[in-house]
């Protein structure tokens, strides 16, 4: 949750901090480009460090470099915040194959839609926090001062996980290497290798773009193009995110028993494309309570498909190799967030347009949610 919070912390922010920063706010695309990109590297060679530091360790270290990721933009410099977006990605990368590490080996078959999808709320839940609380914090503290709380979250929940350790931290490779070529190679051939996980990787492609474009320019959007305050935006960004928090728990009871996994995959796919579309249509004369619930649809698909897609890649894994597999998806996963936001701010830069962009990142959900409703079957 704290790890995403710090995430999504600079994007909440970036209304207030672009202009000290000498930067237009559109170009927040970029920093959660560059962030993700040092995440999705990171979550990649994980699985050495998981191994032998253990997962708990591993998450403690990453919230350590998530803090002082915020607090390094705080220097207030293109260069300063451009090498903070690349710590703060370091550190978010390791926190999902961490967890998956663990919950792979304690959660039954039949309960890993729901356990993994409870596990990812942590996500959306972070998400709304940045939104609800990050504005308001800027509006006593300064932006800066709102960073540097955040940062000082994160040393005093690294450190108050310590006592967990012992019970999570099992199991350890002592003498396997942090690093190594293999490190790099062997997740994504384990993900490669199968047709099922990398189907699952591709499409997550398109959703984790999608769900980053919410996150990243929902804030901005409407302050820019609609003139609603920033605080009131991160309102309506908190509900998107906390739909999230409802639906991720929810999909992953409705994977397990009602509907196939990947069939509800590509529902959900179908359903945040047409909420995006909607989203760009927003206008100043849209009723506050229209904007709010469009977005709140969009969250509840967008933001909430990632527990169910976890438990499949987890479910297709080799024994033990969970942590690992997770790493080679989420490089893939890491990649839409990457590409998407950079793709939507060029859109944005050259056109000016937010229904274009938007548009844009809709089709790729699209055809993802359709190609698993009929080409790749209800398996």
């Amino acid at each position: 949750m704290l790890a995403a919070w710090t995430s999504l912390t600079g994007p909440v922010l970036a209304p207030l901090a672009a202009g000290d920063i000498g930067v237009g706010p559109y170009l927040v695309g970029i920093y959660v480009s560059v962030s993700y990109a040092f995440g999705a590297s990171a979550a990649l060679v994980s699985g050495g460090f998981i191994a032998r530091l253990g997962p708990l360790r591993v998450s403690q270290l990453s919230l350590v470099l998530c803090g002082a990721g915020l607090a390094l933009a705080t220097l207030g410099t293109p260069l300063a915040v451009l090498a903070a977006a690349a710590v703060v990605g370091i550190g978010y990368g390791p926190i999902t194959p961490a967890s998956s590490h663990i919950l792979a080996r304690t959660t039954a078959p039949a309960r890993m839609n729901l356990v993994f999808s409870i596990k990812q709320t942590g996500v959306p839940l972070g998400n709304a926090l940045a939104g609800a609380i990050a504005p308001g914090l800027a509006a006593l503290l300064g932006w800066r001062g709102a960073a540097l709380a955040t940062a000082a979250l994160c040393l005093v929940v690294a450190a108050g996980s310590e006592p967990l350790r012992p019970g999570l931290d099992i199991e350890l490779e002592r003498r396997r290497p942090l690093f190594s070529l293999a490190h790099v190679v062997g997740p994504f051939r384990l993900v490669f290798r199968s047709p099922e996980l990398r189907k699952l990787s591709l499409v997550s492609f398109a959703f984790a773009g999608m769900q980053t474009s919410l996150g990243t320019f929902l804030v901005t959007y409407l302050n820019g193009r609609l003139g609603m305050s920033v605080v009131l935006a991160g309102v309506v960004l908190a509900f998107a995110q906390g739909a999230g928090v409802i639906g991720r728990p929810l999909w992953g009871l409705i994977a397990d028993r009602f509907v196939s996994p990947i069939r509800l995959l590509g529902i959900l796919g179908v359903t945040m494309a047409l909420s995006a579309v909607l989203v760009g249509l927003f206008t100043t004369s849209w009723p506050f309570i229209a904007i709010l619930a469009v977005s709140t649809a969009y969250g509840g698909t967008a933001v909430a498909w990632n527990g169910v897609h976890l438990a499949q890649v987890a479910r297709y894994s080799p024994p033990g190799r969970a942590g690992e597999v997770t790493g080679g998806a989420s490089f893939v996963t890491f990649g839409g967030v990457v590409v998407v936001p950079a793709l939507f701010s060029a859109i944005l830069g050259s056109l000016g347009s937010y229904m274009a962009a938007f548009d844009a990142v809709a089709a790729l959900a699209l055809a993802s949610g359709l190609a698993l409703l009929f080409r790749l079957g209800s398996r």
